[in-house]
């Protein structure tokens, strides 16, 4: 399915979306198949932080899941630019990377997950950041 069909899928949906920002393809796509094949949730995955701008311009995600290390700015940039912005200040954020900033993922209340990442961990994550 393409990216532009699940931005339109997001914004006719009741289903809760998560954008998955990861700039490896291959790890994004194992996150979309976890995600999409154990729980009923709607994922856009988009490789780098303009796409992730974009579509929220569009589309108001109920959780972010964002590598740290993008192109153009880091994922902590990236969450707060989005973070910034009116009625996304609420968003929750998973933050996943092989080296995380702890502190700054504290200060902002951002749950960190270190790769490689367990699967099950993730999802229960994700469960948990979604029924809150």
């Amino acid at each position: 399915m393409s990216q532009e069909q699940d931005v339109k899928d997001a914004e006719q949906s009741t289903v809760k979306t998560i954008l998955l920002v990861e700039d490896d393809e291959n790890i994004g796509e194992v996150f979309v198949q976890a995600i999409t094949q154990e729980t009923s949730y709607l994922v856009i995955l988009v490789n780098d932080s303009k796409e992730a701008l974009k579509t929220i311009s569009g589309v108001k995600p109920n959780l972010l899941i964002l590598d740290y290390q993008l192109p153009y700015m880091n994922g902590i940039e990236l969450y707060d630019q989005i973070h910034t912005t009116r009625g996304m200040e609420d968003i929750p954020a998973m933050m996943i990377s092989a080296r995380l900033p702890r502190q700054e993922l504290e200060q902002r209340s951002i749950v960190g997950m270190l790769k490689p990442i367990d699967l099950d961990d993730f999802l229960q994550t994700i469960e948990h950041l979604l029924a809150s």
